[in-house]
């Protein structure tokens, strides 16, 4: 018949090393390190608000400065070789620097807070599309093209630009509402709207025409309506969550 251990007697060697290996207090998990680890292991992929909030406002501001930086080279640019497409294109960059900054202060505002925001953001969209009408008239009376190396050059800067604002912004783009949705949003119609404006060039270097640089423009005006629309409609539904 095998002889059976007394349970006892098993459980005696493991209690007697871990009194011979006692566990320091330094090596001990403070209250703070189990909360932290309780937080990334139930979902490791998901910062904590604060955080998330710290890492957007500063994500935001380099946007911002990236953006105002480039507006007054597109702008003088534009000037220069009397671009429609190219002007548009730096009212956008300056709506873009003042979105981002509004979204820098309303961090931590209430959802109704953030929401009124959104929707003046939704306006602040509108305004390369009431700047362009006036160039636009010009244009339409005095096709004349613009130079087609600078015009490409120019878009392919802003374009470098505009996909680093929007890789920078992706993981918050559904981080407080409409906030960083309408920045997100404009990054991305930019970057597009830049390929837009590379391709007038090439094609006016081929034909000499205004038109191409006519139509990109208006094509930018449409993209910045349909932003502010879906903005807009984002900010609506928080205002009204908030208010029920």
């Amino acid at each position: 018949m095998p002889y059976l251990i007394p349970h006892n007697r098993m459980i005696r060697p493991l209690q007697t090393c871990r009194n011979l290996c006692p566990i320091s207090p330094n090596e001990r998990p403070t209250d703070a390190q189990r909360t932290r680890d309780k937080r990334y292991t139930m979902n490791p992929f998901t910062l904590s608000g604060q955080t998330s909030d710290i890492g957007l406002r500063r994500v935001v501001l380099i946007v911002a400065m990236a953006n105002l930086a480039y507006f007054f080279v597109e702008f003088a640019v534009a000037r220069q070789i009397g671009s429609v497409s190219l002007f548009a294109d730096s009212i956008d960059f300056l709506e873009d620097t003042s979105v981002n900054l509004l979204i820098a202060i309303a961090l931590g505002w209430s959802l109704k807070k953030r929401a009124r925001v959104g929707m003046l953001l939704a306006g602040i969209l509108l305004i390369p599309t009431a700047a362009l009408l006036w160039t636009a008239c010009k244009k339409f009376i005095a096709p004349t093209p613009p130079e087609p190396w600078l015009l490409s050059g120019t878009g392919f800067g802003a374009l470098v630009v505009n996909l680093g604002c929007a890789f920078l912004l992706t993981r918050f783009r559904y981080h407080s509402g409409s906030l960083t949705r309408a920045a997100f949003l404009s990054a991305r119609n930019d970057a597009l709207a830049n390929i837009a404006i590379i391709a007038a060039g090439i094609i006016t270097l081929r034909w000499l025409s205004g038109w191409p640089d006519l139509i990109v423009g208006i094509g930018i005006a449409i993209m910045n309506t349909d932003a502010a629309r879906m903005v807009w409609r984002v900010a609506r539904n928080e205002h009204t969550s908030a208010a029920a």
